[in-house]
Formats: C-alpha cells, sequence, structure tokens
C-alpha cells in the first residue's frame, strides 16, 4: 500500500505543477497570439518530443517525455529574427505584457481556486483543548479536555482563517452566556450553553471560556459562502499568499547570506511532493486544491523577480536593450540568460540537498 500510495502521491505532485506551469506558459501563448508574434510551438512538457497533438497551420501543439512543466517557442526570443511578427521586433510595451502574461494567469488561478472553495466547500474548523481550567466557564458546562470546541451561537469558522477567528469570537461574547457546538473526542456533537466570563476578568492567563492546550483542528466538515463573501476571500486569499510568499523569499536570500551550510526555510520539488502528498492523504482534495492555489501564487512571484531567465528578469533584460540599441549584443543578452540558469539550477540543487535530507533523516537536518 505505501508503494501505490507514494506512486499516487507522483502522479498528483506531476499533475499540480505540471499544470500550473502550463498555465502559467498559456498565458504567455495567449497574448503573444493576440499581439500577432509568430508563435512556433506550445509544449506540454519538456522535449524530448513523444507526440504532435496538432497544428492550426502556425502554432504546432506537441506533448513531450519530461511530464513537469511545458512551453512556448516564439519567433525571436533568442533575440534574432527579420521576421516582421518575431518578438525581438515587437514594441517594448508589447514585449513586457508577454512576458508577464503568464505571472498574470497564475494569479488569476490561484485566486480562481481561493474563491471556488470559498463559494463551494470551505472547510469547517475548530479549537480542540488539552485543559479545561477549574472553576471556568468551560468547566461549568461540563466541557472536558480533548473536546472541539465547533460553533458559537451557531457560527462555524472557515479552517482557514484560522485560530484566531475563535478566540476572536469568543471574546466579542464576554460576559454573555452563548450556545457552543462542542465536538467530543469520541465524534459525538452535542450543544452546551456557557456564561461567559466578563471583560474585566479576562488576562494573558484567563480566556472568555476558561480553556488551554489549544490545536485548531478540521472538523472533517464543509460549509458554503454567498459568492459575494466567496469573491471577497478569494481577492483576500491571493493577496496574503503573494505576501506570505515575499516573506519567505526574504527568509531565504537571509539565510543563503548568513547560514549557507544549514537547511533553508523553504522547499524545493521533493519536499513539495511530499507536502502535497501529506495533503492529500491526510485532509483530502480541498486542501490539496488549496495547496496547489498557494503553489500557483508562489509560481507568480518567483517569476516575475528581477533575474534572468525568469519573466521578471527577461523583462529587465529587454527593458535594458531598448535602452542601449546595438550596444547589448545578442550574444550577451544569451550569456546573460545562461548565467542565470546556471545559477538558478545550482539554487534548485542546493535547496533539494536539504529536502532530501528531511526525508532521509526523518525531518532532521545537519
Amino acid at each position: 500500500m505505501p508503494i501505490v500510495q507514494s506512486a499516487i502521491t507522483i502522479v498528483l505532485f506531476i499533475l499540480i505543477l505540471g499544470g500550473l506551469v502550463v498555465i502559467h506558459e498559456l498565458g504567455h501563448f495567449i497574448v503573444a497570439r493576440m499581439a500577432h508574434i509568430r508563435v512556433h510551438e506550445f509544449g506540454i512538457g519538456f522535449p524530448p518530443r513523444a507526440r504532435t497533438l496538432g497544428s492550426d497551420g502556425e502554432t504546432l501543439y506537441t506533448l513531450n517525455w519530461l511530464p513537469i512543466g511545458g512551453f512556448v517557442r516564439l519567433e525571436g526570443e533568442d533575440g534574432d529574427s527579420e521576421d516582421p511578427r518575431s518578438f525581438t521586433r515587437a514594441r517594448l510595451p508589447v514585449k513586457l505584457v508577454v512576458l508577464v502574461a503568464g505571472v498574470f494567469m497564475n494569479l488569476v488561478l490561484a485566486f480562481a481556486i481561493f474563491f471556488a472553495i470559498a463559494w463551494l466547500a470551505t472547510p469547517l474548523g475548530g479549537i480542540t483543548f488539552d485543559t479545561v481550567q477549574a472553576d471556568s466557564p468551560a468547566s461549568q458546562a461540563g466541557l472536558v479536555a480533548g473536546d472541539t470546541l465547533v460553533s458559537i451561537d451557531g457560527q462555524t469558522f472557515d479552517f482557514f482563517a484560522g485560530p484566531d477567528a475563535v478566540i476572536t469570537d469568543l471574546r466579542a461574547h464576554a460576559g454573555q452566556t452563548v450556545a457552543l457546538g462542542v465536538k467530543h473526542a469520541d465524534g459525538a456533537m452535542t450543544d452546551v450553553s456557557a456564561a461567559l466570563r466578563p471583560q474585566a476578568e479576562i488576562s494573558d492567563t484567563k480566556g472568555a471560556l476558561g480553556i488551554a492546550g489549544l490545536r485548531f483542528t478540521f472538523t472533517g466538515s464543509y460549509t458554503q459562502q454567498d459568492p459575494v463573501t466567496a469573491l471577497r476571500l478569494g481577492v483576500e486569499r491571493t493577496v496574503s499568499a503573494f505576501m506570505l510568499i515575499i516573506g519567505g523569499l526574504g527568509q531565504l536570500v537571509s539565510s543563503i547570506v548568513s547560514h549557507p551550510t544549514t537547511a533553508p526555510p523553504v522547499s524545493g520539488p521533493v519536499g513539495i511532493a511530499v507536502e502535497v502528498g501529506n495533503v492529500f492523504w491526510d485532509y483530502g482534495p480541498v486542501f490539496t486544491l488549496y495547496l496547489a492555489a498557494l503553489l500557483s501564487a508562489n509560481l507568480a512571484l518567483v517569476n516575475i523577480l528581477p533575474f534572468p531567465p525568469l519573466d521578471g528578469g527577461r523583462a529587465v533584460v529587454t527593458i535594458i536593450k531598448s535602452a542601449a540599441g546595438s550596444r547589448l549584443s545578442v550574444r550577451a543578452e544569451q550569456l546573460t540568460y545562461l548565467v542565470g540558469f546556471v545559477a538558478l539550477f545550482g539554487l534548485i540543487i542546493w535547496i533539494t540537498f536539504f529536502d532530501i535530507v528531511r526525508q532521509v533523516g526523518g525531518g532532521t537536518t545537519p
């Protein structure tokens, strides 16, 4: 069974990561075609070519053997072409829009997934507690360690909002008598009444209910949000994911500079594959889709970085080339991309090494 589970995990990882890259490349493809730039090939996966899926007379659609990702081959993308419909002969604004279109598509995909989950299948969370304080409202209501608080006066909690939503709601009802939805350790659900502590009695050690040893857990249930709320949550979570990844990149740079021999605070392909498997087998497809949205936002941010050969780096080089004219040769441009690719590949290998060490060492690193 572990072998079958591992195989399914690998296939799932390939489908998710490959799908995100194909969507990214689809953005480049659509905008290039709209701008009348000649597109020679749209490939799913990386060469060698497995088969030709079709052709529309100008663009060849191919399926390739290396399954992670995809590519778009534009006329003149290497910086040298006499074709009037080549990328290199397009106006600067058009080039920049083509280059950032993939980033835009990944952000749109992240938003679409966040929106769909909020609208159709919002997972619900609750606070599981290990301690009930003596002479507390929780004790008087008959709550015991191992119970999970899942609702307050019928209000359930979006799992992705985190535990603060539950704690904030409890404190908002300080001094009031509320109906608590409680899931017991044996899975039984009951409603109990509890008179919460007044605001004056709440402190760092005494909460409104009087529980401690808190863990925010998935209740196993889902709900639906109205479309307007789902739209707001989709936007908020896309922005939040983007900002979260910015923070992670800052930590990565700091780790490389100050502690290059210790594990970085990010995961590479191996770590991501393991995490996808853990989420899928522990929580199911909805949470896996949520992770895919996070990865899509991640891919968007990484690609917009001003580092060749990423889209952001290519945009910077394109701007410099436009300003420098013939003073920046095609050879120099290609060399810039080559150096950037080698550096990026080296970074991926470095991160992947620690991913493997984590797995072999059972989660430990040197």
